[in-house]
């Protein structure tokens, strides 16, 4: 009969290729179980969809991974406030007495009725109220300064994950004499990543990863590529800005093998052990280089490349015949684009990425460097090629003849693309015939 954990890993497949799944198994099984994963909830979330959290968080134990859970209580003790007539922007009346109280009995609560859910489903879970942060006031401070951690206690976090508990910790602190803290759960994120240097850092949130400006799921962030464009895009918030120059700021300072997913619980499996992703994945990354000349370029390593991609490298003369225009390429030769001169238009003649890269969203940052930098593109792939349905997407057009789909980008007259197409078709094949799968 088969274990809960064989079910499980079976479930996942159904999410994403076996290899893929796993990919992420091993990696996360890898990692010392402290340094699996933070994952923050807010108050939101245990108010409006405990159930959906709980199993979540259940999934991820049952597939023997342990992560680090903080939770807020924000629309709780929002409430409890305004039942007690405490105004909560006021520094005295937060820091009263009475309204720390209400920290402590809301804050209590939400930790047990977590605990309580995830226990209900057969997850172990321990609660862990207090004695993990020490922090300190600063009354001058602006208001989402007046708290600042200055201490980790780890202690409790670690036994509960000997024990092989998750730990639920709320996010509240004391200071050096007692005093209890509402740290809110984005800074004790911060501050336990900081200490425990996960692999991940997961953000939870209903509304899943984040949006552009057209509504359209951010799937991946390069900040070494992407940061400095993204924060210049007119349609950033403040709030997100904020965001994201604390995530900038917190994987500055953890090792570049940490990431930060934002998601929904429901999807956090699919975020998790697929490259696809459900949410928003942000890496510091590295960056993508463009090469004019073949002289700046190491061929063997992007040969390589092409073969692991495509499945068969390039022809014997590929590098020497093509006329190459620029060549986008990652730093470490895991994505590239190799556009050529077959006309006034520039054509892309290779786009290839390593599994890992699309996991990492090195390619989607390739892509987007291409669309600032060559506003018209055009292109074909095998009508076959598993790639099609993201082509399709980012196409502004495309054309379909016997074994070829022809995508182009930012053309509009309806001769040159034409032209294009016809150029397309005709092109001869680059890459060795005796691989197997579909390839551009």
């Amino acid at each position: 009969m088969a274990t809960t954990r064989e079910l499980i890993v079976k479930l996942l497949r159904s999410l994403g290729g076996r290899k893929e799944v796993e990919l992420y198994l091993k990696q996360f099984a890898s990692v010392d179980q402290r340094r699996f994963a933070v994952i923050k909830v807010g108050g939101g979330l245990l108010a409006e969809d405990l159930e959906g959290l709980s199993s979540s968080l259940m999934f991820l134990q049952q597939v023997g991974l342990t992560p680090v859970v903080i939770h807020g209580a924000g629309p709780q003790l929002a409430a409890a406030f305004a039942e007690a007539g405490i105004d909560g922007d006021r520094w005295e009346d937060r820091t009263s007495p009475r309204a720390l109280e209400l920290v402590r009995r809301v804050f209590r609560q939400e930790n047990l009725r977590l605990v309580d859910s995830l226990e209900e489903m057969g997850a172990r879970g321990r609660p862990i109220v207090g004695g993990v942060f020490e922090a300190e006031l600063d009354a001058d401070a602006p208001r989402e300064q007046w708290v600042r951690i200055t201490q980790i206690h780890a202690a409790a976090v670690e036994s509960s994950i000997r024990a092989g508990a998750m730990p639920i910790l709320a996010s509240i602190g004391e200071t050096a004499g007692g005093q209890l803290l509402d740290l809110g759960p984005d800074a004790a994120t911060l501050a336990l990543a900081r200490a425990l240097e996960p692999y991940k850092i997961v953000l939870l949130r209903a509304a899943g990863g984040l949006r552009d400006d057209f509504g359209e799921r951010i799937s991946s962030i390069n900040l070494a590529e992407d940061y400095e464009p993204l924060l210049a895009e007119p349609w950033v918030s403040p709030a997100l800005r904020h965001k994201l120059e604390l995530i900038h700021a917190l994987l500055s300072e953890l090792p570049r093998s940490s990431s930060v997913s934002i998601t929904s619980p429901d999807l956090l499996a699919r975020e998790l052990f697929t490259h696809k992703g459900s949410g928003t994945l942000i890496r510091v990354g590295e960056r993508v280089r463009c090469h004019h000349s073949l002289e700046t370029v190491d061929l063997p390593r992007l040969a390589e490349l092409l073969r692991a991609s495509f499945g068969r490298p390039p022809v014997l003369d590929y590098f020497e015949k093509k006329p190459i225009w620029r060549i986008y390429l990652a730093d470490s030769y895991r994505a590239a684009a190799i556009l050529t001169e077959e006309g006034p238009i520039p054509y892309l003649d290779k786009f290839a990425t390593t599994g890992d890269a699309q996991g990492e969203g090195i390619g989607g940052s390739l892509w987007q460097r291409l669309g600032r930098e060559v506003p018209r593109l055009y292109w074909r792939a095998r009508v076959d090629n598993p790639i099609n349905a993201w082509y399709f997407q980012r196409a502004d057009g495309s054309y379909t003849r016997g074994e070829w789909t022809v995508f182009w980008l930012g053309i509009t007259d309806f001769k040159t693309i034409e032209e294009c197409v016809e150029r397309a078709l005709a092109a001869p094949a680059t890459l060795k015939a005796h691989a197997i799968g579909p390839v551009p």
